[in-house]
């Protein structure tokens, strides 16, 4: 898709959108008396409206992940730009939104709150990204296309040729989801934002930065679809403690951390097999692993009884008797081991 193309996809009412604007849009200045926004005079450390454009935040961000700060937004958590996508380019009670399954609960929960329908695709043998079938379901109102990869909560990557060729025959949005990007050997599609117009890639700093409860969410595009998440978002989206945290954050590498579960992934894949009641251990470019069991309810009881919470997806479609375990310290996986041998022990008597 070509760039001029890009605005015959937005919702006419956005396309002709006057943002919300403050004063401070039109002051750059550090220091002044601000005497425009009717905020407390009275210095209580958060007095001050944080920045609505988050500046000094996509500086570093920028540099960390080497695209444009023109090509970056900042959510409040993935979920706020990923509705904020469907208000941008879908009209409600006609568009509709194509995704596969099993994925992220969360597009099909914004497409109903959006009124937009979502058609959901299967994928293929071994959780394997079904390229003609997802442009199969297309029509002229599908608007957005989403794929997480590495994929919730099957735990593995796609191809990222099968991606780009989506990216060049999909008429509409392909919003990637990288959330798990960080923990995977398949490499971000980040390089290929400046060819593809059409390609919007989600991250956050909730998994590998370790950040989840600050809720901050990314979202990297061409600049003109940044620019109508900013003219849709709600001024100050990202609060000023979220931002003063996450500024000092991002000044230490999560390598090592990162490292370390890599590492007790690998642990958890090896050890887990071990057991009667682990029908497969399926592979993973995440922080977790999808497990097939042989009674995931029982399981899932069990592991609970014993103060140990995992996710039980055995009623997602595709995941039947399947178990998401998210890959925690050495000491936590051992509790985990622990639990499910007193488990397998407990059948056997």
């Amino acid at each position: 898709m070509e760039r001029n193309e890009l605005a015959s996809l937005v919702r006419p009412n956005i396309r002709n959108l006057t943002p919300y604007s403050t004063a401070r849009d039109e002051y750059r200045g550090a220091l002044g008396i601000f005497l425009d926004a009717n905020e407390s005079p009275y210095d209580t450390g958060w007095n001050r409206y944080p920045d609505p454009h988050q500046q000094a935040l996509k500086q570093r961000i920028s540099a960390i992940k080497g695209v444009p700060e023109a090509s970056i937004f900042a959510g409040n958590g993935s979920d706020e730009a990923i509705d904020l996508l469907f208000r941008v380019f879908c009209i409600p009670g006609r568009d509709n939104a194509i995704a596969i399954t099993p994925s992220y609960g969360m597009y099909s929960v914004a497409a109903a709150t959006n009124d937009i329908a979502m058609r959901e695709v299967p994928l293929g043998a071994d959780f394997s990204l079904p390229v003609e079938a997802l442009l199969g379901a297309a029509d002229a109102d599908s608007k957005l296309l989403f794929l997480c990869s590495p994929n919730n909560p099957t735990g593995n990557a796609f191809r990222p040729e099968d991606i780009l060729a989506l990216a060049a025959r999909f008429r509409g949005i392909v919003v990637l989801d990288e959330a798990y990007i960080d923990f995977s050997r398949v490499p971000s599609l980040l390089p290929e934002l400046a060819r593809r117009p059409n390609l919007v890639i989600l991250q956050t700093l909730s998994k590998a930065w370790g950040l989840a409860g600050l809720r901050l969410g990314l979202a990297f595009a061409d600049p003109y679809i940044i620019r109508l998440m900013s003219m849709v978002k709600y001024p100050y989206n990202i609060n000023a403690a979220t931002l003063k945290l996450a500024l000092t954050a991002l000044e230490d590498s999560p390598a090592a951390r990162v490292e370390a579960l890599l590492e007790e992934r690998a642990r958890l894949e090896k050890t887990l097999p071990a057991f009667a009641c682990v029908r497969k251990v399926w592979p993973s470019e995440a922080n977790f692993l999808l497990v097939e069991v042989d009674d995931a309810d029982a399981l899932y009881a069990r592991l609970l009884a014993d103060g140990i919470i995992v996710r039980n997806r055995s009623r997602v479609r595709g995941c039947a008797g399947c178990l998401r375990i998210t890959v925690g310290l050495k000491e936590e996986n051992d509790r985990l081991v622990q639990s499910i041998a007193a488990y397998e022990k407990s059948l056997v008597h």
